[in-house]
Parts: C-alpha cells; sequence; structure tokens
C-alpha cells in the first residue's frame, strides 16, 4: 500500500479542510494519507512513498515553517513523487487560478530552491465573521482594493472541491 504524507500550513482552518478532501480521494483509490499540520512534530518522512505540501497565504506571504520545512528535506523531497498547493483568495479570480498565474504561487516558487513535480492552487475561503477584529480590517481593506466583497458579515468559499479532488487523483496517479 502508497503511504503518503500530506504537511499542511493553514491560518483559519480551511487549507486542513482541503487536505481532509484529498484525503479521502486518495484513500479511495487505496492509498494510506497522513495529515500532519506544519507545528505537528514530524514524523521519519523516509517511510513515505510520496510527499505533498500545502500551505495558505495570510497577508501576501505562506507560513515561514513551510519554508523551513522544505529547506532541511528538500533532498528527501526531491527523492520521492511530490507536490505542492497554495490556497488564496486570489485565486477567485479566473485569471489568477492556475500555478503559472497565481502571483502568490510564482512568488513562492522563486523563493525555494526545491521546483514541486506537480502543482496546483486553490480558492480560499473568507469569513469576515469567524475574523479577529483586526484581521477582518485588514482583509476587507485588500479586498477593496482588489474589487472584492467588503461587507462585515461576508461569508464565501471560493474553492473549486471538483479541482481539489482532480488534484487528488494526480497525487494517486503520480509515479517516481
Amino acid at each position: 500500500m502508497t503511504k503518503i504524507l500530506i504537511v499542511y500550513a493553514t491560518t483559519d482552518g480551511h487549507t486542513r479542510k482541503i487536505c481532509e478532501r484529498l484525503q479521502q480521494v486518495i484513500e479511495q483509490q487505496g492509498s494510506q494519507v497522513q495529515l500532519l499540520q506544519i507545528d505537528e512534530p514530524c514524523p521519519d518522512l523516509k517511510q513515505y512513498d510520496k510527499i505533498v505540501i500545502g500551505a495558505s497565504i495570510r497577508y501576501g506571504k505562506h507560513s515561514k515553517l513551510i519554508y523551513t520545512f522544505i529547506k532541511e528535506n528538500q533532498k528527501l523531497l526531491e527523492s520521492k513523487p511530490n507536490a505542492f498547493f497554495s490556497v488564496n483568495v486570489v485565486a477567485r479570480k479566473p485569471e489568477k487560478n492556475q500555478p503559472d498565474t497565481n502571483p502568490y504561487l510564482k512568488k513562492f516558487l522563486t523563493q525555494i530552491a526545491w521546483q514541486p513535480k506537480q502543482l496546483a492552487v486553490f480558492g480560499g475561503n473568507l469569513d469576515y465573521p469567524g475574523c479577529r477584529y483586526l484581521d477582518r480590517q485588514m482583509i476587507r481593506l485588500i479586498m477593496w482594493m482588489t474589487k472584492g466583497p467588503t461587507a462585515p458579515d461576508t461569508v464565501v468559499d471560493y474553492t473549486d472541491w471538483d479541482q481539489v479532488e482532480a488534484f487528488g487523483q494526480l497525487i494517486s496517479n503520480m509515479q517516481g
């Protein structure tokens, strides 16, 4: 049985939901999947056949812990089938929802030495009532500047769940 590790960084829990959907899709194909939040103790990565990393954007950046994880494990990552996905609200726009058109993913790839074998970008979740006051105000300002919704009661899931499921199939089919 193929063992797959999905390492992720999440701010408000939405990236974890995406990881859980990936896990469901991949396990339906007969593989075993372990989810690992980036701030949890890391198991021995050698025991996994494939490694996937996912990270959300907050204020224009992926988690510093993701950068550290990649740097510390680059050789091992490169020796296995691997993938990376980014979750961000900018991907709500059709012209920015692909790996080669998403500015956050493109910038991220220039900041790391590792070049993932598979890439994806998913629209994130906008939940103003679930945000702390300062975060809500900052995100509303960013959304105003990018012509997104600003009403303080806005809750929108921009994730294309069919795209997530297709990425899960891609992960299942990745070969070394």
